[in-house]
C-alpha cells in the first residue's frame, strides 16, 4: 500500500509543479489555464517524468544517505518529483543557427508543448473574453476611463509588481495615441485590464465607478408645455 501511495505522490508532485507553471502564465484567470487538452497533456508529461525519475532512483538504489526504509522511500519521492522538473528544463547542448543559439534537449520539447498549451488556452478564452469586454465596456467613455479606471483597478490590487504596472501604463499610452475610434479604444482598455487584474475586478470597478465613466449625456431640450398659448399677433 505504501508503494502505491509513493508512486501516486510522485506523480501528483510532478503534475502540481506543471500546474503552478501554467497558472503563473495566466494570472488573470488561472483556472482557465488548466481546462484544455494541451494543458492536461502537459500535466501528464510532468507526472510521467517524475514517475520515471523515481523509477531510475529505485533501479540504482539511491537512498541519499537516509538509512530508515520508510524515510528513504519518501525522500526518493520528493527528490524525484521536483528533480524531474529540473531535468525536463535542462539543455544538453546549444546549436548555433545563424545569429540565434538554439538549445537542444528536453527543454526544447517542453517549450514546444508550452506553445501548444498557450494556443489552446487562448483559443478557448478568446470568444468568452470578447463577449465579456464588449458587455462591460459598452457604455464607457475612453477619455473618461483611461486614467480613472486603471488607477482604481490597480489600487484594488495589493501585490501587483511595479514593473508590471509600468508596462501596463505604456500599453495604455499606446492605445490612447492610436488612430482608432473611441469605442475600439474602450474595448482595448478593457482587455488590457482583464489581462492584469482579471474579469471579476474589471466588472466590479466599472460597476462601482458607474456614471463617472460614461459619456456626458446631451442636455435635453425643454419640453413644450401643452397649455402654452400662441403669442398674440
Amino acid at each position: 500500500m505504501d508503494a502505491i501511495l509513493e508512486w501516486l505522490a510522485v506523480g501528483m508532485i510532478g503534475a502540481a509543479v506543471g500546474a503552478v507553471e501554467l497558472i503563473s502564465r495566466y494570472k488573470d484567470e488561472p483556472d482557465n489555464a488548466l481546462n484544455s487538452w494541451p494543458a492536461v497533456f502537459y500535466l501528464l508529461i510532468n507526472a510521467l517524468a517524475s514517475a520515471g525519475a523515481l523509477g531510475l532512483i529505485r533501479v540504482f538504489n539511491w537512498d541519499f544517505g537516509v538509512s530508515e526504509a520508510g524515510a528513504a522511500g519518501w525522500t526518493q519521492v520528493i527528490l524525484a518529483g521536483f528533480g524531474a522538473m529540473a531535468i525536463l528544463r535542462a539543455s544538453l547542448f546549444t546549436v548555433k543557427v545563424g545569429a540565434e543559439s538554439v538549445p537542444i534537449g528536453p527543454s526544447r520539447f517542453l517549450e514546444a508543448l508550452l506553445i501548444a498549451v498557450d494556443q489552446g488556452v487562448d483559443r478557448k478564452r478568446a470568444q468568452g473574453r470578447s463577449a465579456v469586454v464588449s458587455k462591460v465596456m459598452r457604455d464607457i467613455s475612453f477619455e473618461k476611463a483611461y486614467l480613472a479606471l486603471p488607477s482604481y483597478c490597480l489600487a484594488l490590487m495589493q501585490n501587483l509588481p511595479q514593473a508590471e504596472q509600468e508596462q501596463f501604463a505604456r500599453k495604455i499610452n499606446l492605445i490612447r495615441n492610436a488612430k482608432m475610434s473611441p469605442r475600439i479604444k474602450s474595448l482595448l482598455l478593457g482587455l488590457a485590464l482583464m489581462n492584469v487584474v482579471g474579469e471579476g475586478v474589471l466588472k466590479a470597478a466599472v460597476e462601482h465607478l458607474g456614471e463617472d465613466l460614461k459619456p456626458a449625456s446631451p442636455n435635453p431640450s425643454p419640453a413644450r408645455r401643452s397649455d402654452a398659448r400662441p403669442p398674440h399677433a
